[in-house]
């Protein structure tokens, strides 16, 4: 697999991640396809993911802390959803609306937790809602958290364990990349 492929495939990672932590519908959003007719397991093809974990440690240096505010998305407050999107917006340089966690769920592909990789969604069901976040590594993800704002926080701590819901990963058909501007630690999305 060439390193364009292994890039396009690392973006679709983090594509997913738009966000939405409310199960309200968001005006005006550009609906993404589902694409739920299989899961990925250990068999597909391991991409490069340095891109994504530099692009995802980089916007958790600048947001964390950052306290929850439902419907927020500015570093004076921000949910779910809002960190999600945002992430996707100055990272990864993707142009898109913002959609709910109920419609994230709906796109992609499930993934089997064992086999995470950085950038796939993570979803959970807390009292009948939907919370999202992205997956790290170590186990570890991503997430503004209504009690403590933005942070990382480990899927081995038993409250995420029995609250976790399920992953997803974009589908590779989305054909994006990442690519690396002049900038310091400037993402752009590059569409072929």
């Amino acid at each position: 697999m060439t390193l364009s492929k292994r890039v396009k495939v690392l973006f679709c990672l983090s594509f997913v991640t738009l966000a939405g932590c409310s199960s309200h519908s968001a005006t005006g959003h550009k609906n993404l396809p589902a694409d739920t007719t299989d899961t990925y397991s250990r068999s597909d093809q391991q991409p490069d993911l340095i891109p994504v974990v530099a692009a995802l440690h980089d916007q958790m240096h600048s947001w964390q802390g950052t306290p929850y505010h439902w419907g927020g998305t500015t570093l004076t407050g921000v949910d779910c959803s809002g960190f999600v999107w945002r992430t996707l917006k100055d990272r990864f340089n993707l142009p898109m609306d913002r959609v709910t966690t109920t419609q994230l769920i709906q796109m992609g592909k499930r993934v089997d937790a064992e086999h995470l990789q950085p950038g796939d969604l993570v979803f959970f069901r807390i009292n009948h809602e939907m919370h999202v976040g992205f997956y790290d590594t170590d186990h570890q993800f991503l997430h503004a958290s209504s009690s403590k704002g933005v942070m990382r926080s480990s899927l081995h701590n038993p409250y995420w364990k029995r609250v976790f819901y399920q992953a997803r990963r974009l589908p590779k058909e989305y054909n994006a990349e990442i690519t690396f501007n002049a900038e310091p630690n400037a993402v752009t999305l590059a569409k072929n």
